[in-house]
């Protein structure tokens, strides 16, 4: 396999990745649509579109902050540190963003209903097709891991074999799908609980997964997005210190 992937359409000779992270959004965001015609909404339509504009703005602006951070020697010494802000971004600041922009639009139009179940299926479909576009840049995007002797480590176009994190993370997210669905049919999960396992799962592996991936630390060997996982994961340490509150409390 060459990396990266380019595919060709009509005259545009195109990186997989440019087509997946498109395809990813919009059959993510189908895929939400027909889940909230099939399955109903806790909230109106006008406090939904709200909250989907500021879950938007929050994961724009968290993506490029944090995929920025992850390297603060080249942002600070970029050329056009906006154009670098905007080119950098990561999933891990989008999904903490987007939280950060979703709480903040519920407190001003007064919304009190969890409102990010609907969201994780879509999400998961999203990312998952996203990955295939990371995992076809091979080296020449900064999704993959360190070197490997494992039997399954990959050249990703450098003549190195190293760790398939981008097949680690699909393989990790078809797991929690199947997971969360899992527990939805086995209990009657509290409203907003899906969410909730959605992140904690998923912030628990990426802080994991990035220690076999390259990168600028901070300290203790933790990069940026580790040490946004770890804020994450306290931010929902009731849930994970308690996960008895995921569930509905059953009265007799």
């Amino acid at each position: 396999m060459q990396f990266p992937v380019y595919i060709n359409f009509l005259s545009l000779h195109l990186p997989l990745h440019a087509a997946t992270e498109t395809l990813g959004m919009f059959i993510g965001f189908r895929y939400f649509l027909y889940l909230r015609r099939k399955q109903g909404d806790y909230i109106n339509s006008n406090n939904r579109i709200w909250i989907i504009i500021g879950a938007i703005f929050g994961a724009l602006a968290g993506s490029r902050l944090l995929g920025a951070l992850e390297n603060p020697p080249a942002f600070f010494h970029a050329g056009n540190p906006l154009l670098y802000l905007y080119l950098n971004k990561t999933i891990v600041g989008g999904l903490l963003g987007g939280l950060i922009g979703v709480e903040l639009t519920k407190k001003v139009i007064g919304e009190k209903t969890s409102s990010g179940d609907l969201f994780v299926s879509p999400l998961i479909l999203a990312m998952i097709i996203g990955r295939i576009g990371c995992f076809s840049m091979g080296v020449y995007e900064e999704t993959y891991g360190i070197a490997t002797t494992l039997p399954w480590g990959l050249n990703l176009g450098d003549g190195v074999l190293r760790h398939p994190v981008a097949l680690y993370e699909i393989l990790f997210l078809v797991a929690l799908w199947a997971t969360i669905a899992f527990l939805q049919k086995s209990y009657s999960l509290e409203n907003g609980a899906r969410f909730k396992m959605f992140m904690i799962g998923y912030l628990a592996f990426r802080l994991l997964l990035d220690f076999i991936k390259p990168g600028y630390r901070y300290f203790a060997g933790l990069g940026s997005i580790q040490l946004a996982c770890l804020a994450g994961l306290i931010y929902y340490a009731p849930s994970i210190i308690f996960p008895s509150r995921l569930i509905k409390k059953q009265y007799a």
